[in-house]
């Protein structure tokens, strides 16, 4: 089951796409995953990170929760997966740091020390 809580409202869908580590389609719909920063599709670790989510996804029951805000052409939120929070397992598996000025840095904690040396962290983040 893929489904997406927007404003308020669930949508249950069926389809689920991932962009890269840090965005997914659910139901036609983007989502920006909250206070991760992942590498961009045009380098190596940006495509590692991609191929781990979308094997971290395959088969499970995926749910955002969305909080109102936009950027770019996603909505912004934190996405489950079976319950498990996908930003924080992205960046604990390495292939993401967190984005502090987004995350409040509820995900510091989880970037592993190969992450931090190998990523370059966004500026915006902080």
């Amino acid at each position: 089951m893929v489904a997406a809580t927007l404003l308020g409202q669930l949508a249950h869908a069926g389809t689920l796409h991932v962009r890269d580590a840090d965005t997914i389609v659910v139901d036609g719909t983007p989502v920006r995953l909250n206070g991760v920063d992942a590498p961009e599709l045009d380098t190596r670790s940006g495509q590692d990170a991609k191929r781990w989510m979308v094997n971290f996804l395959r088969g499970k029951s995926v749910s955002c929760d969305l909080n109102g805000e936009r950027t770019h052409d996603r909505w912004v939120g934190v996405c489950y997966a079976d319950g498990e929070d996908v930003g924080a397992a992205v960046i604990a598996a390495g292939h993401a740091l967190d984005c502090r000025r987004y995350s409040g840095g509820r995900y510091r904690h989880l970037e592993t020390p190969a992450a931090k040396s190998r990523l370059k962290r966004a500026k915006y983040c902080g």
